[in-house]
C-alpha cells in the first residue's frame, strides 16, 4: 500500500499518560521511536518538544473519552492532529497492549487508513459545550414536568386529561391552590379559570372532586415545582451566554432562520455542531452521513441487509428533526409540508421526518458556502402564490384561443 505520511506518530491516550510511536518510513526502511508521557500539561509539552525533536508533526490519536482533549489542545496550533473513531482504529482482541496499540494507530494513519473526525474550532467548541448543556438541561425539565404531572396522577387528580397544558395560566394556579390549601373550594378554583377554560369548568372539577394528597406528597411536588423554576432560570442564563457567543456569526443565524421551521435557538445549535465552513465536510452526502441522515451501507453476498441510518448526530439529529415537525406545519411556506405528505404515503411517517430532515441539512450546507438565503432550485413547482398560477393560467388560455383561431376551429364573434 502507498505510504501516506513518511514521517507520523500514533497515539495511544489514557487518562494518566499516553503512549506515543514515531514511525519514520525511509525508502524501505521503517523506524520506530516509542515513549510514555503522563497527561499533565507539563509533560504534554515535552512530549510536543519531542515531537518536534524529531521533526514529527503528523499525529492520530483515538477519541478515549473526554481524555484526548487536553493532548489536543496543547499541540492542534502547529500539528496535524487527527481524532479518530475507535471503531477505525481498534485492534484484534488478543494481540493487543498499550504500546502495540499505539503502534497500530500509527501504521494504520501513515497509510491513510484512518479517517479523521470532524473537531471544529476553539469558538465552535465552546459555543457547543453550552448548547449541549442547555440541551441537557431542557431534558432534565422535561423529566422534571412529567414527575410534577404523575405526582398528582398518583393522588386521584386528573387535571392533564382537562387541559392541554398542566404549565399553562389555569392550569398552574389550580395547581397551587391545590398543594398549598388546606382545604378545597370549587367556586374558588372555577374563579381561578381563564381563556376557553372556562367552558370547561364543570369538567375541570370533576377532574379534581374526591381527590386525596398527603401533606408530604404535597411537599415533594413543590420542591419538583422549585426545581423547575431553578431549570428555568439556569436556561436563560445560557441563553444569555449564547447570544454573546453567537454575535460573531449573527449574519449566518439570520440567513439559517429564512429556511421554514428554523427558530433562532435552532439555528444556534446547528451552527455549534457543523461550524461555519462547509469545505471540512467534502460534500452534501458526507454531511449527511456525519448527522447519521444517510443510509448505511450493508450488502454481502448480492443481498443488502439492514440500511437503517446510524447513531451519529447524537445532538444535531434531534434538532434538525424538531426544525423538520416545525417545518411540515408550515402554512406561510408549505414547500416542506407538500414534501413530507408525498413521502409519507409511500414511506410512512417516520421516514418522512428524516428526509425532511436531509433537505434541510442539505440546504443548510449550501446556503453556508453560497451565503444565499433559502430557495430551492424546485420552489416554483411546489409553492407556486396563487396570483401567479392565475397569471400562467390566463395566459396558457389567451395562447389557445389564439391557436384555435388560427386553425379556424373558433370563430371571433
Amino acid at each position: 500500500m502507498k505510504v501516506i505520511y513518511n514521517n507520523c506518530c500514533g497515539i495511544d491516550v489514557h487518562k494518566t499518560f499516553l503512549i506515543a510511536t514515531i514511525i519514520k518510513t525511509t525508502g524501505r526502511k521503517i523506524d520506530y521511536l516509542k515513549k510514555r508521557f503522563s497527561t499533565h500539561n507539563k509533560d504534554i509539552l515535552r512530549f510536543k518538544l519531542w515531537l518536534t525533536q524529531h521533526e514529527c508533526y503528523d499525529l492520530c490519536m483515538e477519541s478515549t473519552g473526554k481524555y484526548w482533549i487536553p493532548v489536543f489542545n496543547l499541540l492542534e496550533d502547529n500539528m496535524n492532529v487527527v481524532i479518530a473513531n475507535p471503531k477505525w482504529v481498534r485492534a484484534v482482541k488478543g494481540n493487543k497492549d498499550d504500546k502495540k496499540d499505539s503502534k497500530w494507530i500509527g501504521e494504520l494513519f501513515r497509510l491513510g487508513l484512518v479517517p479523521g473526525s470532524f473537531i471544529p474550532p476553539k469558538d465552535i467548541r465552546i459555543l457547543r459545550e453550552l448548547t449541549r448543556y442547555r440541551f441537557k438541561l431542557v431534558s432534565t425539565r422535561s423529566s422534571e414536568k412529567n414527575r410534577f404531572q404523575n405526582s398528582f396522577t398518583v393522588c386521584n387528580i386528573a387535571l392533564d386529561s382537562v387541559v392541554s397544558d398542566m404549565f399553562g395560566v389555569s392550569a398552574s394556579a389550580i395547581s397551587n391552590y391545590i398543594l398549598t390549601s388546606d382545604t378545597f373550594d370549587f367556586e374558588h378554583c372555577v374563579s381561578l379559570l381563564k381563556g376557553r377554560l372556562k367552558k370547561k369548568s364543570d369538567e375541570v372539577i370533576e377532574s379534581i372532586d374526591g381527590y386525596h394528597m398527603m401533606q408530604p406528597q404535597k411537599d415533594r411536588a413543590l420542591i419538583i415545582r422549585q426545581h423547575i423554576d431553578y431549570l428555568n432560570q439556569m436556561i436563560a442564563t445560557i441563553d444569555a451566554y449564547l447570544d454573546e457567543l453567537i454575535s460573531p456569526y449573527e449574519p449566518l443565524v439570520k440567513l439559517l432562520c429564512s429556511i421554514p421551521g428554523v427558530k433562532r435557538q435552532s439555528a444556534i445549535i446547528i451552527i455549534s455542531e457543523i461550524g461555519s465552513n462547509m469545505f471540512v465536510f467534502g460534500d452534501q452526502k458526507k454531511i449527511s452521513s456525519w448527522a447519521g441522515l444517510a443510509p448505511s451501507s450493508n450488502e454481502s453476498a448480492g443481498k443488502k441487509k439492514s440500511v437503517k441510518i446510524s447513531r451519529a448526530g447524537v445532538y444535531l439529529k434531534p434538532a434538525l428533526v424538531q426544525v423538520a415537525h416545525a417545518a411540515k406545519k408550515s402554512t406561510t411556506t408549505p414547500y416542506y409540508k407538500i414534501k413530507f405528505d408525498r413521502i409519507a404515503k409511500r414511506r410512512g411517517k417516520k421516514r418522512a421526518i428524516i428526509a425532511i430532515s436531509r433537505m434541510i441539512l442539505v440546504a443548510i450546507y449550501h446556503m453556508i458556502q453560497t451565503g444565499e438565503l433559502w430557495n430551492p432550485i424546485d420552489l416554483t413547482t411546489i409553492d407556486t402564490p396563487e396570483h401567479i398560477l392565475q397569471r400562467k393560467k390566463d395566459k396558457a388560455i389567451k395562447e389557445a384561443t389564439k391557436l384555435l383561431i388560427k386553425e379556424g376551429i373558433l370563430k371571433v364573434s
